[in-house]
């Protein structure tokens, strides 16, 4: 499957925003999806998980409460609702499939796709 990212941009401290990742070329639905994100000079880093049916998901610590993953398996794309953004949210967003469940390992997940840059102004 591959998957592309979009929706990044430039937004203001406190602003919201959604990035999309659609997917072509594969079964969207037999995958659970993830979402990670990095900055410049620093490690890729775990964002977001949700199941293949939509439900469980699950967060880091830095984005908890902050952050919303879904998904559409009709339309083969995974969202991230962004709220209340912060400086330290700038970092170029990827999305990525993954078999297993309750990882935050980036060894675990696959199919990364060409990131979407946000940049939070403060």
């Amino acid at each position: 499957v591959q998957l592309q990212a979009s929706g990044g941009g430039l937004v203001q401290a406190g602003g919201p925003l959604r990035l999309s990742c659609t997917a072509s070329g594969g079964t969207f639905s037999i995958y659970n999806m993830g979402w990670f994100r990095q900055a410049p000079g620093k490690e890729r880093e775990f964002v977001a998980a949700i199941s293949r049916t939509g439900l469980p998901t699950y967060y880091a610590d830095s984005v908890k409460a902050r952050f919303t993953i879904s998904r559409d398996n009709a339309m083969n794309t995974v969202y991230l609702q962004m709220n209340s953004l912060k400086p330290e949210d700038t970092a170029v967003y990827y999305c990525a499939t993954t078999t297993a469940w309750g990882t935050t390992r980036r060894s675990d997940f696959r199919s990364w796709g060409q990131g979407t840059q946000l940049t939070v102004s403060s």
